[in-house]
């Protein structure tokens, strides 16, 4: 028995609508999680996540390890209370992160060792103490610690990674605590499918309550990271959430659900709101443009998120161009908005088994501006 229960799939794509039950709450996906990787998604209360309609949020293990510390949010009462935030939390394991410091990583058997980006303090991390990290702070879905992989790599060096992600994978099943937090396995291979698919015979036969596409998005074209996706997602088990890591775009999501995917995380939304860059149903908007300094309609008119019922374009553009914090939270409500109504509507599309041409008009609405 898993936690994940398929509600139904489209009839001419692998598209899928399910819910995934955890500690928090009952999850329905597929879902887009907003990134809170110090304990808060940026420029937005949890209060704006909730009114929003945002069901799951992401926190980053590596981050929060180094400060304020696992044990102190312990001692607070878990990260939920710590950042008052009562739905789901996932967090990844900080295997990404070390990667990104390779640099001033070291990556072997045991774990990895790395050099803090705050004080330059030496650290380790095993996958043991991945897990432990996780349980301390408490969230409703942990990841086991894997090895990234870099774009280009050769068959070699992917299989290598790959076999090493495997092997600390058993290990964190192993650590992983008796309690109700649910623990997902990743997919590394790289950009082969011969390694994709014995990465999932390895993670799978190791049992997981979901699983996690990495390694794609990370320079691939858009095109190989689609067709990766697609093969890989149809080989994981149907009674299992299946999620990609730091994905993605609006058409990223629509893709990848095409393909099976029922589970994304990405900091787009909330990075591009803050560089004035504004997520609508045809298309991106830069907001400092000036054909926007009298402009008085909304971002989109086809919203309703808080942002679009009260301030203009005119508005908006003049707050990002003072440099004003509310440009920032503003912009934030509404591209966090795009994204959550977004998956809604993907939903039901899929639900209504009419998710083919949802991805078509999704297209042609694009064009049209």
């Amino acid at each position: 028995m898993t936690n994940f229960t398929l509600h139904s799939t489209a009839t001419d794509c692998p598209a899928r609508r399910g819910e995934l039950k955890t500690a928090h709450g009952t999850v329905q996906t597929p879902i887009f999680m907003p990134v809170g990787t110090q304990a808060t998604v940026k420029g937005v209360t949890p209060e704006n996540l909730h009114e929003l309609g945002a069901q799951i949020i992401l926190a980053n293990t590596y981050h929060l390890f180094l400060r304020p510390g696992h044990e102190l949010i312990r001692s607070l009462g878990g990260l939920h209370k710590f950042m008052n935030w009562q739905g789901p939390i996932l967090t990844d394991s900080g295997g990404f992160q070390i990667f990104s410091l390779k640099d001033i990583s070291k990556i072997n058997e045991e774990g990895a060792t790395f050099q803090s980006h705050i004080d330059g303090s030496k650290r380790f991390l095993s996958p043991e103490l991945a897990v432990q990290i996780q349980e301390a702070l408490g969230t409703d879905i942990i990841m086991v610690l894997d090895t990234c992989i870099p774009y280009p790599a050769t068959e070699k060096e992917a299989a290598k990674a790959t076999r090493l992600t495997a092997r600390w994978a058993k290990r964190c099943r192993l650590t992983q605590p008796d309690n109700d937090q649910l623990l997902f396995g990743i997919i590394q291979g790289g950009m082969y499918e011969s390694e994709r698919k014995r990465a999932v015979e390895e993670i799978v036969d190791i049992g997981f309550d979901g699983y996690a596409l990495g390694g794609l998005s990370v320079g691939e074209p858009r095109q190989q990271m689609y067709d990766l996706t697609e093969f890989s997602a149809a080989l994981l088990p149907q009674d299992h959430a299946r999620y990609v890591m730091g994905v993605g775009t609006p058409e990223d999501l629509v893709e990848c659900v095409y393909r099976g995917v029922d589970m994304f995380d990405c900091v787009m939304p909330t990075r591009n709101a803050r560089n004035g860059m504004l997520f609508t149903s045809k298309g991106r908007l830069v907001i400092k443009n000036a054909r926007f300094k009298d402009d008085p309609r909304p971002i989109d008119e086809q919203c309703s998120c808080y942002t679009c019922r009260h301030y203009s374009r005119a508005y908006l553009r003049h707050l990002y161009m003072a440099r004003e914090i509310l440009s920032s939270q503003l912009h934030t409500i509404h591209n966090l908005h795009y994204f959550v109504n977004l998956m809604t509507e993907i939903r039901q599309a899929v639900e209504e088994d009419r998710y083919s041409q949802f991805r078509k008009d999704f297209y042609e609405l694009r064009q049209k501006n």
